[in-house]
């Protein structure tokens, strides 16, 4: 049975103990805007609180690289487009909104990039810091205690590539940075105001890499609300961690949240994009599942996801969650996955529940 289609059967035995144990309705996900022709791959999001314009990174990671076409997308509020920012051969990942300017974790380049938010198709794009290879490259072994009472030892290999893939900025203005291959999470602090800027090693940690069909480790990361908690995502590993801010042990919040990408706290909850079993969870503070959006419903005779297809990333604008379709086969097998028959891309979009009591 392939790797993707096992993850599925599993997760929907996992999802499913969970729905009849707290009787949760899935939010039903609608079309926010489709990605215009030969634009793919929508891999982060970020929104002006101010205006509501939403903002679309791409990870266009084909080959060979010269058919790459990686892209900034800027929609209004209401999904109409206003400018596209061409970045060629370099995917990207992570983007978020600051004080008026966007920032980009150019994963190909292997660069912190800005730009002006209201970019047009010639907008000057500034390098702020690079990232580079560990010494050593792969965070130690992760010792695991088996119920026999044996030991495991999972030890990680890496080629010193930095995989930036994920931030979120404090209130004070530092920016801390996943790397999904060397097992780390950075911190660049006053990032927007730093000359020259340096990047800090925040953590390390075996419980950052992976082993998984998934390769990818350290991911998504979202502070709480008093910002006393990072919490993080290992995509491989289909967990969400946390470590208390700033020398708490990292620790394992939940287990089983298949291909755990994009992270958001909000209003109490936090949201995890689960990429391998095409939904969104809503995780409350202890781990405990609250609310599940969005399903993959299949491709349209135009070649769209309906539903979610791959989800990556997640951003609030108001009191709707919209969702990026990533849509990206993993394996080199044709025929084994839904993503091959994906021909234009997507943003979907679902009405946000009620936050929990506390956080109101």
């Amino acid at each position: 049975m392939p790797v993707r289609l096992t993850l599925l059967c599993l997760a929907g035995l996992f999802a499913g103990a969970y729905a009849q144990a707290a009787d949760l309705a899935r939010l039903p996900v609608t079309p926010f805007v489709v990605l215009p022709d030969n634009v793919r791959h929508p891999e982060s999001l970020a929104t002006d609180p101010a205006s509501g314009e939403v903002y679309a990174g791409t990870f266009d990671a084909r080959e060979p690289a010269a058919a790459r076409d990686n892209q900034l997308l800027r929609f209004d509020a209401d999904g109409r487009l206003l400018a596209q920012r061409r970045f060629g051969a370099t995917p990207l990942t992570g983007i978020a909104f600051r004080d008026g300017k966007l920032y980009v974790l150019n994963f190909g380049a292997s660069k912190l990039q800005r730009l002006d938010a209201r970019f047009t198709a010639g907008t000057p794009v500034e390098d702020v810091v690079m990232f580079a290879a560990l010494i050593p490259a792969a965070p130690p072994p992760r010792e695991i205690a088996n119920p026999d009472g044996s030991q495991d030892a999972i030890t990680y290999g890496s080629q010193g590539f930095p995989a930036i893939n994920g931030m979120v900025f404090d209130r004070a203005g530092d920016l801390y940075v996943s790397d999904s291959f060397q097992g780390a999470i950075y911190r660049i602090a006053d990032v927007a105001t730093c000359r020259p800027c340096h990047v800090e090693v925040f953590a390390r940690d075996p419980l950052l890499a992976t082993t998984g069909a998934l390769p990818f480790g350290a991911n998504g990361l979202a502070f709480n609300a008093d910002e006393s908690i990072l919490y993080l995502n290992n995509a491989g590993d289909g967990r969400v961690l946390r470590k208390r801010v700033p020398d708490g042990a990292i620790e394992v919040l939940a287990d089983g949240v298949y291909g755990a990408d994009g992270l958001l706290f909000h209003q109490g909850l936090l949201w995890v994009a689960a990429n391998q079993i095409d939904t969104l969870v809503a995780l409350d503070e202890r781990g405990r599942l609250r609310h599940r959006a969005g399903d993959f419903l299949g491709v349209t005779a135009d070649g769209l996801p309906r539903g979610l297809l791959f989800p990556a990333a997640s951003v609030v604008q108001g009191r709707r969650m919209i969702v990026a379709n990533l849509a990206l086969p993993l394996t080199p097998v044709a025929g084994d996955e839904w993503e091959e028959d994906v021909t234009r891309w997507n943003l979907m979009q679902f009405d946000l529940p009620d936050p929990p009591p506390h956080a109101r």
